[in-house]
Order: structure tokens, then C-alpha cells, then sequence
């Protein structure tokens, strides 16, 4: 046995010394292994949490709400997927490549002191493969010379056809052929909200085959215009000087329309832009195509809308005098009256009237009224042809 030593105020020997200085090595070190277990517990568990997180997160995708067993990376490259067919569906791309290359630049020139000048230009549309192609009366008007310039940039003169000042429509023609050739659509078929996209060349050559997008905005609008009454598709994509005879085409590459700046022009507003309804100018690019102008019937009277103030509450068009041996004469028309209903419809303005003779043809009979000293009197007029 060893010597006895003092310690913790008793005795102990030197093996007990030993024994218990160990023990207390031994505690501290347990005590540092749980910490250190505890935090390697603590990281493993993170591990694992993030992992069974990640592993519900797929499985929601690929076997749960959707049930269509696909990881989200698969279910973006899908053609199904609701993303890429808005993607995919844009038709604007698939308008400007099958329109685009039917629509020209026109430029207006004309005889100067110095040589041929250059008025103006414009746009167009290739109808017939056989080289004709329809504008704004507007673009050709004045010219001694006119030059058109394809989407291949290749140009070559053209000649007119036929033009009418009233519809702002005219048709010209290059000699070429197996040209690509626009679609007409049905404009009537248009909805408010519809996508419109516009092709021509705003502010020259330089911009030639430029694409502007929006919407129709509004239906049958009518516009006056001189003497003309033009209905017309209202829509936002932008139309410029240049695109004047250009196209406005539907989601599936038809023209609906017929661009003029000259329209937008009555209105001076930004955002509103005007076209007139292809509708419209089919026949009146038939007529052209055949007689070289428009034939259009009159009832054979000059006069303007009445001040219903001044009439006691009339309505209608004051006829200030009669065209010799027109319908309107014949029938026992007099200068004086005020002619209120027309083809059984109440007029309250001269662009009522024009609009209605519109729809009609040479040699129709339609009845109308007017208000004469008090009473209202009914006729019958035989449309005639303007000259």
C-alpha cells in the first residue's frame, strides 16, 4: 500500500488519486462526445429533411394534382402544357410571313422642271398574280409615274386601272406575273377585341414591309369624307404616313381591311386608326377591275342637313335645287322640301342619305318622303347614274 495523502479533507491513497483523476478525464471527454454527437445528429437530420422535402415536392408534381406523372422540367417542354402553346400560338409571325410578301411600296412621281419629282409614296396589295394591285386613291393621285417596288426589291413600273376619288380606292397593275398574292377575308366576321395586324411601309421605302399589331377596336364606324361616307374597322396598331394602301390582316393572314391615313386624318387622334372594310371595297375593286371607275346611282338633288330649331323639330336633308331629268325631278320632287325618310328609313343628316343610296344600284326604284308647307308628301325615284 502507498503513503496517505491529504485530499477533499480526508485520506486516500495514491490508487484512489489515480483513479479518480481519470474519472474526471473520462466525464470531461463524454461530455465533449455527446456535443459532438448532437451536432452530427442535428446536420443529419437537416439532410434528411431537406431530402424527404425535396422527394414530397417532386412527387406532388409528378404523381399528385396533376396526375400527369411528369417532373415540372418535363411538364414545361410538354406541347400541352398551357405555357408553350400561348408561346407557340402567336400568330403575328405566321401574318407577316404569308402576307408580308404581297404587300409593295408604291411611289407617287410626277413630271418637274427639273425631271420626275417624287410626291409621295405608299403601300399596296397584291390581289391577282397577274400583277394587279390595290391602294388608296390618295397614293397614285396626281401622278405621271408610278413605281412599284416588290417585297424582293425588285421595282417596276406600274399603270392604273381604275381609281374612284370617293371611295379612296384604286387598283393598278405591273406587268409580272406568278406574284404572291394576298388573301381577302370577311371582314364582317370581325369582333371588338380581335387581333388586327398591319403591314406597309410608314414613312418611305426605307421601313418597306413593316408590322405593326393590335386590336379592332370598333366595327362599322362611318366616316365622311367630302362627299363619301366610308365604313370603316377601327383598330390601334399603328398606321403611319407610308402605310396608307397597305394591309390589315386577321389572326389567319386575310386582309380585312384596307389602310388609310387619310381616314385616321379626320379623326387626329392617337391610338385610332382606320380601314376600310375589305367588304367594301371587294365590289368596288370589281368595278374598277372591269369598268375602270365606279358606278354609282343618284336621286339628282343638291341641298344639306336642316337645323331642326329653325324647322320647328324636322328632320332631314334641305333640297336647294334639282339636277335636270334626274329621278329625283321626275318623280315631283321640289327645291324647298325637306326630304325625311328615304328606302323606308328616317334621315337626319346628308350623310344618311349617302349611305343608303350607297347600298343601291342604277335603275332601283325607292320611295321616300318629304316634308312640304306643313304636310308630309310620298314619292318614288328611279336612280339614275352619276356622271
Amino acid at each position: 500500500m502507498g503513503e496517505y495523502k491529504e485530499n477533499d479533507g480526508g485520506l486516500v491513497t495514491d490508487e484512489y488519486n489515480n483513479y479518480h483523476i481519470k474519472f474526471r478525464k473520462n466525464k470531461k471527454n463524454g461530455i465533449f462526445k455527446k456535443i459532438i454527437y448532437f451536432i452530427i445528429f442535428v446536420l443529419v437530420a437537416m439532410i434528411s429533411g431537406a431530402a424527404t422535402a425535396n422527394y414530397v415536392v417532386e412527387n406532388k408534381y409528378s404523381q399528385g394534382a396533376d396526375k400527369t406523372k411528369e417532373t415540372p422540367a418535363k411538364s414545361i417542354n410538354n406541347s400541352n402544357d398551357a405555357t408553350t402553346r400561348i408561346i407557340n400560338a402567336n400568330p403575328i409571325n405566321k401574318v407577316a410571313e404569308t402576307v408580308g410578301p404581297a404587300v409593295v411600296a408604291i411611289s407617287n412621281r410626277a413630271e418637274g422642271f427639273f425631271g420626275d419629282v417624287k410626291q409621295g409614296t405608299g403601300s399596296g396589295i397584291i390581289f391577282n398574280e397577274e400583277g394587279y394591285i390595290v391602294t388608296n386613291n390618295h397614293v397614285i393621285e396626281g401622278a405621271t409615274k408610278l413605281t412599284v417596288k416588290l417585297s424582293s426589291g425588285k421595282e417596276l413600273e406600274a399603270k392604273v386601272v381604275g381609281k374612284d376619288p370617293k371611295s379612296d380606292l384604286a387598283v393598278i397593275k405591273v406587268n409580272s406575273k406568278n406574284l404572291p398574292v394576298a388573301k381577302f377575308g370577311d371582314s364582317s366576321k370581325m369582333k371588338v377585341g380581335d387581333l388586327a395586324v398591319a403591314i406597309g411601309n410608314p414613312l418611305g421605302e426605307e421601313f418597306a414591309g413593316s408590322v405593326t399589331a393590335g386590336i379592332i377596336s370598333a366595327l362599322n364606324r362611318k366616316i365622311v369624307s367630302g362627299e363619301a361616307v366610308y365604313k370603316v374597322l377601327q383598330t390601334d396598331a399603328a398606321i403611319n404616313p407610308g402605310n396608307s394602301g397597305g394591309a390589315l390582316c386577321n389572326e389567319n393572314g386575310e386582309v380585312i381591311g384596307i389602310n388609310s391615313l387619310k381616314l385616321g386624318a379626320q379623326v387626329n387622334a392617337e391610338g385610332m386608326g382606320f380601314a376600310i372594310a375589305i367588304n367594301e371595297a371587294k365590289g368596288i375593286i370589281d368595278q374598277l377591275m372591269k369598268n375602270g371607275k365606279v358606278i354609282r346611282p343618284i336621286m339628282g338633288i343638291y341641298g344639306g342637313t336642316v337645323n331642326p330649331q329653325a324647322t320647328g323639330g324636322i328632320e332631314g336633308v334641305y333640297v336647294t335645287k334639282l339636277v335636270p331629268n334626274s329621278g329625283a325631278e321626275k318623280s315631283g320632287i321640289q327645291a324647298g322640301d325637306i326630304l325625311t325618310e328615304f328606302d323606308n328609313k328616317k334621315i337626319k343628316s346628308f350623310s344618311d342619305l349617302s349611305a343608303i343610296l350607297f347600298e343601291h344600284k342604277v335603275g332601283d326604284v325607292v320611295s321616300c318622303k318629304v316634308w312640304r308647307n306643313g304636310e308630309t308628301e310620298k314619292y318614288k325615284i328611279r336612280l339614275s347614274e352619276a356622271e
